[in-house]
């Protein structure tokens, strides 16, 4: 039996929901971003199994490492990433906030594109191929609402031009991916890869941690020095490029020209924004954890290179990758979508017991990849860690999403309207 009005309520409700959630970028973007860091890593243990023997194998018409290589570069960071530019971009350029209509369309086409990625895995090349161009569509969209506030605003910074130029660059990456897809050739895969993470995701990241790192540290420090040099930022975005462009021309062993900088430059940052005082504050704290895989991941790389260059062994594997990939951009993202969900639902800028061990677990989930990248050619069980990897990046993160989802859904506690 439905009660007088019961009709009427159930869908006042659910259009008052709608418009909390539809109420500022982040919240779009952060859900679907959320919801993604189950789906991909769920996606990828099956198929880990299925390779293993643990499960039987199932059959993609899209080589498994190559979906899950766009999943992880294009498919997850991405919704973080547009949904905190989107949001802090007018703040950065003092603009008035973007309007729901510059960034729903974006939203959704966004999170269509990478439901249908998953669907053209097992249906077609040909839907992977539809599902890249939309998901495109959203990207470009919210680009260009970035770039229109970037070119309306009277105060720019050269934060913003880097932004702006790796944004533009993971979209070139995107449509590589795309003809990937189609003509099946492994040079257009490659370029979707180098591109998408040294052209578009490290510089996002670097770019974004030289932005906020020192702001945050001098609102919750006494007595911080803020350090923002000038030269690391476009020096930052010339080794990037140049290791993209020696990867795909098969120099690989020149890569310590860019990655020794890199690691360099790093390192200054860690130091030069108090690494040990970063401690204080927990939420502070997470951000320089993260940060320091930077340099890590940047030393194994080097050491790497300089090995290839005079014995001709590849001495890590891809410990180097995912050392930058889980350690540093995740981790980074876990930090920074943890303090931007705390503040923008209205809540006290504190790291809670669970935010704290989900980076923890991010800790750990890195070193398992690493481990079973650096294991591979002397242990027949290394898989074990890769599994273990996957594992534990569902059991530490699971609850992280469970935590911070449903306050995209709710209203803020301090009674704005955002």
């Amino acid at each position: 039996m439905t009660l007088p009005g019961g009709e009427k309520n159930v869908a006042a409700r659910g259009a008052s929901t709608w418009r909390v959630f539809s109420a500022a970028p982040h919240r779009m973007f952060f859900l679907a971003g959320s919801a993604q860091i189950i789906f991909i890593m769920a996606w990828w243990a099956i198929s880990l199994c299925g390779r293993y023997g643990v499960l039987p194998a199932g059959t993609t018409h899209l080589d498994p490492v190559w979906a899950h290589a766009f999943l992880m570069i294009y498919g997850l960071f991405p919704f973080f990433i547009f949904g905190f530019l989107t949001t802090v971009y007018p703040r950065w350029m003092n603009t008035p906030a973007l309007p729901r209509s510059a960034y729903l369309g974006a939203s959704l086409l966004m999170t269509s594109g990478a439901a249908l990625f998953y669907v053209g895995l097992y249906a077609g090349t040909w839907m992977v191929a539809l599902a890249t161009a939309v998901f495109l569509c959203g990207w470009l969209m919210a680009l260009r609402e970035l770039l229109r506030v970037y070119w309306l605003a009277n105060r720019r910074g050269p934060h913003e031009r880097a932004l702006n130029l790796a944004l533009s660059a993971g979209a070139l990456g995107i449509a590589s991916f795309a003809v990937a897809a189609v003509s099946g050739k492994a040079a257009w895969f490659a370029a979707a890869r180098e591109i998408g993470l040294w052209m578009f995701l490290v510089p996002v990241v670097f770019g974004v941690s030289h932005r906020m790192i020192p702001f945050f540290g001098s609102s919750v420090l006494k007595n911080y020095r803020v350090v923002r040099p000038s030269w690391s930022l476009p020096l930052v975005l010339v080794c990037t490029t140049g290791h993209a462009v020696l990867e795909l021309s098969g120099l690989r062993r020149w890569l310590f020209l860019c990655d020794l900088p890199l690691m360099l430059i790093g390192l200054y940052h860690t130091v030069a924004w108090g690494f040990r005082r970063s401690f204080e504050e927990r939420l502070l704290a997470m951000l320089h954890i993260a940060f320091l895989w930077f340099t890590l991941a940047m030393a194994l790389y080097s050491v790497q290179s300089i090995v290839l260059l005079s014995s001709g062994r590849l001495l890590f594997g891809r410990a180097p990758l995912h050392a930058l990939g889980l350690g540093f951009v995740l981790g980074m993202v876990v930090a920074m979508v943890s303090r931007v969900s705390l503040g923008h639902s209205g809540r006290a800028l504190a790291a809670n017991r669970l935010t704290w061990n989900t980076l923890i677990g991010v800790n750990v989930t890195a070193l398992l990849r690493v481990a079973a990248a650096l294991s591979a050619p002397v242990f027949v069980h290394a898989y074990f860690f890769n599994l273990a990897a996957a594992g534990a990046w569902l059991v530490w993160l699971s609850p992280w999403v469970w935590h911070y989802a449903p306050m995209y859904l709710q209203p803020r506690i301090d009674g704005r309207a955002d």
